[in-house]
């Protein structure tokens, strides 16, 4: 049996790859409502992508995807939180505030599944999206949930994790992350 590394894994299932370009562009907003049909058709992609990729590695802690990983570069994402919660879309998200205190946790990104980086990140963000309708949205997302949507903003601002991470810490292999016991909270 060929043991395939879990980058090779997402690869298979048509998620773009670190290196390529995509990932470090910033994404176009959608004019909503007037792209309304566009928005609806890439977060669709998204949830199939989504559904394929949960089919061969679960996501105990959640899970999000950023249409730049499937080859798409228009700012829509979706994550979803752990349990049995409906997925949140995010279209033309932007975080407009932060709160200072942080939190450093590992992360793991799709489009680079071989290893794990130690990001510090907010531990509340409010976060501005567009509904369909081209209505502003505001939602506040806090600790793990926080973590899991502002790292799929930063897929559509053209950032991986790995901008974020402190100067000297540099991403770790797989198998060693998994050693550590270490994983996102969610916990309230």
């Amino acid at each position: 049996m060929i043991d395939v590394r879990p980058s090779q894994q997402m690869r298979d299932l048509g998620v773009v790859q670190h290196g390529a370009g995509i990932l470090t562009e910033p994404a176009r907003a959608f004019d909503l409502p007037a792209e309304g049909d566009e928005a609806e058709r890439i977060t669709d992609e998204l949830f199939a992508a989504m559904e394929r990729v949960g089919q061969v590695h679960p996501f105990a802690k959640g899970m999000g995807i950023a249409a730049p990983q499937i080859g798409i570069g228009r700012a829509v994402a979706v994550v979803q939180p752990p349990g049995d919660v409906p997925a949140i879309t995010l279209l033309n998200p932007r975080i407009t505030t932060c709160s200072e205190e942080m939190d450093e946790q590992h992360e793991g990104c799709l489009s680079f599944f071989d290893v794990r980086g130690l990001v510090p990140r907010p531990l509340k963000i409010t976060v501005e999206t567009t509904a369909l309708t081209g209505k502003a949205v505001t939602t506040v997302y806090d600790r793990g949930l926080a973590r899991l949507i502002h790292h799929e903003i930063d897929h559509l601002a053209g950032l991986l994790y790995t901008a974020r991470m402190r100067a000297g810490v540099e991403p770790i292999p797989v198998e060693e992350y998994r050693q550590t016991g270490r994983a996102w909270a969610y916990e309230q």
